[in-house]
């Protein structure tokens, strides 16, 4: 129903003229704020839009930098892990070729001995100092036994170290009467 007819309406059954006037002006403030309402609402639907497509062009599909840094200290880390491991079998093959070396310098050892042992004969050795040298066994009147029992000892403190020692019992007896 429009406005007129409504007023009409009114009219007819019988409202003064001022009410009608009154009417009208309340109908159209009712339109007026519609309308208001609506061109509100459009307004800020545009606002919104226009806020959406600074949004979109501010956020572009892009790294963060956080997201780099990391990743970058996650590859020098994992580079150090590859050396260390580089580093460690390197170690481990030299502490083998080391220990096999050992194995085979202690072969060795046990072969010198075995052999400087044959080398000295005990009865050539005799042979050769009775023959060579001209020397014999000791009789039982030349073989002389020697004591060696312990000597007394005596030692020599001289003024100084007893100054000292005093001096020691001094802190001793401060350090306990501290303490009491």
């Amino acid at each position: 129903m429009s406005s007129d007819t409504r007023v009409l309406n009114n009219y007819n059954y019988g409202t003064a003229a001022p009410t009608i006037k009154t009417m009208v002006d309340e109908e159209t403030r009712r339109e007026l704020s519609d309308q208001n309402r609506a061109s509100l609402v459009k307004e800020r639907i545009r606002k919104l839009e226009k806020v959406k497509e600074v949004a979109a062009a501010k956020t572009f599909p892009g790294v963060s930098v956080f997201a780099v840094l990391g990743a970058l200290f996650v590859s020098v880390l994992m580079v150090f892990v590859v050396l260390a491991q580089v580093n460690f079998n390197e170690t481990a093959a030299e502490a083998v070729r080391i220990n096999n070396h050992l194995i085979d310098l202690a072969e060795r050892h046990r072969a010198l001995e075995l052999a400087f042992e044959s080398a000295i004969d005990m009865k050539e050795v005799e042979r050769f100092a009775r023959d060579e040298l001209g020397m014999s066994r000791p009789d039982a009147e030349q073989i002389i036994i020697i004591s060696t029992a312990p000597r007394d000892t005596a030692t020599f403190i001289d003024h100084g170290e007893e100054r000292a020692i005093q001096g020691f019992g001094t802190f001793l007896r401060s350090l306990t009467e501290y303490f009491r």
